[in-house]
């Protein structure tokens, strides 16, 4: 036995403004397929007629529908941001790394890579465990480039320069 068709009374102005999103514009794609999605069951039309029409699944077509039924047209057309992954370090772990970075390397190192700074942050037990784009993506972060031969890290000491007119010297 089939499903019973999914009836939605869609008002006058979101049929509107559901056209106007189809008709002109850029829009992203999800978008025009759920406006044509609810254009399509305004009009009546079964949610597996419209998967034949459209790169839809049934299902997915009436979710669009209930949604709309449920919570409006924002709700139907539009995703609610996702919260995203969760950060790997805490900013005092980040710190931690950033420190060890700033100092000189191992002994019988010449400088940091990103493999040798997060097997050193593991074996300092600065953090449990870390991945080399984890690292990477903090130094990023920082503009730290520690594995160049002029470091960007460390201070510098400041240049004497004689003036040319005789008078004196001048920090600069």
């Amino acid at each position: 036995m089939a499903r019973p068709a999914l009836r939605i009374d869609v008002s006058a102005n979101d049929q509107q403004e559901l056209r106007g999103l189809v008709s002109g514009g850029q829009q992203p794609v999800r978008v025009v397929l759920r406006a044509l999605v609810l254009l399509q069951l305004a009009q009546g039309v079964s949610a597996p007629r419209i998967a034949r029409m459209l790169p839809l699944t049934p299902q997915a077509i009436r979710k669009i529908g209930h949604r709309y039924q449920q919570c409006g047209l924002a709700r139907a057309l539009y995703e609610q941001p996702r919260p995203g992954a969760a950060e790997v370090l805490d900013h005092s772990q980040k710190q931690r790394v950033i420190a060890m970075v700033c100092s000189s390397p191992p002994a019988g190192r010449a400088r940091w890579t990103v493999r040798l700074i997060a097997e050193e942050a593991v074996k300092r037990k600065l953090i449990p465990r870390v991945g080399r784009e984890t690292i990477r993506l903090l130094l990023l972060s920082h503009e730290l480039k520690p594995w160049r031969e002029k470091n960007v890290v460390r201070d510098r000491p400041r240049c004497r320069l004689y003036r040319q007119d005789g008078g004196g010297t001048g920090v600069v």
